[in-house]
């Protein structure tokens, strides 16, 4: 029997115990007549003037072996002799870390005979229900659930006697309160500051740090597990395992991010949207993210729409609505969109001239004007189409400028628009990530919570 406090070293795969022995036998040597002896019932006396047994711990690991401090022995008139020396014991225990934090421990003292056999020391347990666990004081770390014991006879080949032993089996729960505020919860917590990272917009130039930021906060919760726990490769913990799960999470979200990044700052003159990235990230993605340009709603008929009209290989003007007629749709030159005309401007504007070798001529009705008048309007209009072919050499190369700008602009929206469909398919598949694990942690976990 024996009352005790208890604490671990799991550094160290120690359990220390502050228990209280409780031995007793009978000394047919040390009987007496009370009435002889003035009605003495019991004395006190040292353990080492009289015979005790030498009970030892066999998985001790204390440096002295033996850590129980030498009390009387109290003797009853009837030989009966009552030993209870208190100790602080160190004992060998294998942990098991596969569940930590949510884990329940198994430590073993054995308690033999160093020197006598079991025909010689028969050791008996007082009570069938193992340690009288009355007066344990509580741990912070860990709560007693139970303290069973089993006595054991082992024979060997050498000795045809049988050698007794009496083993108490600590069964320990670890309290997690202290884990789960200080280790689980600000694991999700910086776990969704990373999920949220996705939320930022590229061009705050705080998108990639913060991803950084948050996979070493990750690592520096994951050392403190680590320097709690014993070095060992039987198990890994399920914290470890959950810790490493948010940090391949995190690890990813920055190379996703910088992916985003590099569709974010692409351009016409670096790179080139193929077909099927403009179908994946320019129109399914978005179609099934529910993501929409301004001004513009994407569904599964536009979309149709525009592949048939590539396949036509006309030219969709993007400002124009789909449901517009195809013919309605169709893009004129740039020019015409400069001076908001048609594109037969010129049919229009001169309904009379046509040009020859850079000449221009008016056809004017013989009958309405003389001859001179004819030559001056020559004059005129030769003066005049000089200064329009120059003029128009000036549009010509505005409008090339204009509509390679234009160009360049689209196709660097488009790449945008496709970094911010795979800024947000990643804040959803990361999302789900990090609530799947952690929902998947506390489910498997023997117990979740033990205040």
């Amino acid at each position: 029997m024996f009352s005790f406090y208890c604490f671990k070293d799991e550094k160290n795969q120690l359990l220390i115990t502050n228990t209280w022995l409780k031995l007793e036998w009978n000394d047919v040597n040390l009987r007496w007549n009370e009435s002889d002896y003035g009605g003495i019932k019991d004395l006190r006396i040292p353990p080492y003037k009289i015979w005790k047994p030498d009970v030892l711990m066999y998985n001790s690991a204390d440096e002295g072996f033996d850590g129980t401090y030498q009390t009387k022995v109290v003797v009853s008139s009837d030989g009966t002799c009552l030993y209870i020396p208190p100790g602080i014991f160190k004992s060998t225990c294998k942990i098991d870390i596969t569940w930590f934090p949510f884990d329940d421990q198994r430590c073993k003292m054995k308690f033999g005979s160093w020197t006598y056999s079991g025909w010689q020391l028969d050791l008996q347990l007082q009570s069938e229900d193992g340690g009288d666990l009355s007066d344990f004081i509580k741990n912070g770390e860990w709560d007693l659930i139970g303290c069973p014991g089993k006595r054991n006879a082992i024979y060997y080949k050498c000795c045809p006697e049988p050698y007794v032993d009496v083993t108490f089996e600590i069964v320990i729960r670890r309290r997690t309160l202290y884990y789960f505020c200080n280790l689980i919860l600000p694991c999700v917590l910086i776990a969704s500051m990373a999920v949220l990272g996705f939320t930022l917009p590229p061009d705050c130039g705080e998108k990639l740090s913060l991803g950084v930021t948050v996979l070493l906060s990750l690592c520096v919760f994951s050392q403190l597990i680590n320097d709690t726990l014993p070095q060992t490769s039987d198990a890994v913990p399920l914290l470890g395992t959950y810790f490493n799960c948010i940090m391949f999470m995190v690890a990813s979200s920055v190379v996703s991010t910088v992916l985003i990044l590099n569709f974010h700052h692409r351009s016409a003159d670096t790179h080139e949207m193929s077909p099927m990235v403009k179908s994946v990230f320019l129109q399914w993605l978005p179609w099934v993210l529910r993501i929409n340009r301004p001004g513009e709603k994407i569904t599964r008929k536009s979309i149709m729409m525009t592949n048939k009209m590539k396949e036509l290989g006309m030219k969709v003007r993007p400002d124009y609505p789909l449901e517009y007629p195809l013919e309605e749709r169709s893009s004129k030159s740039l020019l015409a969109n400069v001076l908001d005309i048609d594109d037969d401007f010129r049919a229009h504007t001169l309904p009379h001239t046509h040009t020859t070798n850079n000449t221009a001529f008016i056809r004017v009705p013989h009958g309405g004007h003389s001859v001179d008048d004819s030559h001056l309007v020559h004059t005129c209009m030769s003066s005049c189409t000089r200064e329009l072919n120059l003029i128009l050499k000036e549009i010509r190369m505005i409008t090339d400028k204009m509509r390679k700008k234009d160009e360049d602009d689209e196709v660097r929206s488009d790449w945008k628009f496709a970094a911010m469909v795979v800024d947000r398919l990643c804040l959803i598949v990361f999302t789900l990530f990090t609530v799947t694990a952690t929902v998947a942690v506390l489910l498997s976990a023997p117990h979740i919570i033990v205040p």
